[in-house]
């Protein structure tokens, strides 16, 4: 695909925008018309497909589709496997030690894989492991609201009797970060990344588990320029200094999302944790 033939990002349109406002009077009317009925279908493209996302719609080939990638996923599974286990890489040039474990991947694995599923839904994958739910990921606990969970689950003490993990749900990579001992409560975090959880024992092997409220928050401000918006998350520094982080994206929601992505890289012990809302300049 040619450069003329890709379509326009963000970055694209706000240059164009900035451009627009260097040209004669004359042109720059009706350049921007032309920008802003752009900037018209654009939107109505994307209530299209949000719209047919909700609905649930799929369109006829979908199931073909659908299993069109899932040979493709177990194909390039068998490929990387005799890349790790032979050593060949590339196409047979380079050579390199032989490996060991590489994981089996069927077909079961491909369909019932959820980094899979959010891939091929355009959602970005976390960038670290969610806590496991009977050896199985758990994102919905991760990304889901502040109901409440009951759950299995049994804390680790020292000999002194101090707290020294959670096992929840089989999962044993949970910190206890505060314990209230007279409410038989604690507060929880798995791995240290992510939201934290308030973890209130019910009775011997089973606990109530509710993700805690976000205790920060942040602002996106909304910039407008040639009739184009744009979003942008004021972060501040350690160091005083404050840091502004460009959001790809023409809608708040979308905006939203790029703000979780970027903090879940950049700060994902704060992931979950923080609260944006809008600001206008």
């Amino acid at each position: 695909m040619s450069k003329l033939e890709q379509p326009l990002d963000a970055d694209d349109l706000m240059i164009l925008a900035e451009r627009i406002e260097q040209l004669s009077a004359d042109d720059a009317e009706w350049v921007n018309r032309l920008l802003q009925e752009l900037l018209r279908a654009r939107a109505h493209e994307g209530e299209l497909l949000a719209g047919q996302a909700s609905s649930g719609e799929q369109g006829p080939d979908e199931r073909e589709f659908d299993e069109q990638m899932a040979q493709v996923a177990l194909d390039t599974a068998e490929w990387l496997k005799t890349l790790w286990e032979v050593g060949y890489m590339g196409a047979g040039n380079f050579r390199a030690q032989p490996r060991a474990a590489f994981p089996a991947i069927d077909l079961e694995d491909v369909r019932k894989s959820s980094l899979f599923a959010r891939i091929r839904q355009g959602r970005h994958a976390l960038p670290f492991p969610p806590p496991t739910r009977q050896g199985l990921p758990w994102h919905e606990l991760v990304e889901g609201g502040a109901q409440t969970q009951i759950v299995s689950a049994e804390i680790v003490r020292e000999e002194d009797g101090l707290p020294m993990g959670a096992i929840i749900e089989g999962c044993s990579d949970w910190m206890v970060l505060e314990e209230d001992a007279a409410k038989q409560e604690c507060i929880v975090q798995h791995q240290g990344k992510g939201p934290r959880f308030r973890l209130r024992q019910v009775d011997a092997g089973s606990a109530q588990l509710r993700r805690e409220l976000p205790s920060l928050t942040r602002q996106i401000h909304l910039q407008g320029r040639g009739g184009f918006h744009s979003y942008g998350l004021e972060w501040p520094r350690d160091d005083g200094t404050t840091q502004f982080v460009a959001l790809r994206a023409a809608t708040w929601e979308r905006a939203q999302s790029e703000a979780e992505h970027w903090l879940a890289i950049t700060h994902p012990e704060l992931y979950g944790q923080v609260r944006f809302v809008g600001s206008e300049k």
